[in-house]
């Protein structure tokens, strides 16, 4: 597992706290995926409901606070395939 992946796993972890009422993936470009569900995150690349992707920089971004999720969709640096509804669920989950 990489670095990227490993500090990704943390973070996404503590912002989700107890787990995601659904099933999302992210997938971080040219690193890996992180499945969140229920039982919390994991590294894998499982099928999702909706799937995030974006580049390792984009997605630290928005873990650590300094970039919006919206923001970051609008201006094409994070892509939505799947549901949009959860997508809008996690965008506050981890606003």
């Amino acid at each position: 597992m990489s670095d990227v992946i490993e500090g990704a796993l943390k973070m996404l972890g503590a912002k989700l706290g107890k787990g995601f009422d659904g099933v999302a993936k992210f997938v971080i470009e040219g690193e890996g995926a992180i499945i969140a569900d229920a039982s919390g995150v994991r590294a894998g690349d499982d099928e999702a409901e909706v799937t995030l992707t974006a580049s390792a920089e984009t997605f630290e971004g928005i873990l650590s606070g300094d970039v919006n999720p919206t923001m970051a969709f609008m201006t094409g640096k994070l892509k939505v395939d799947g549901s949009m509804g959860m997508a809008m669920q996690l965008a506050s989950a981890l606003a």
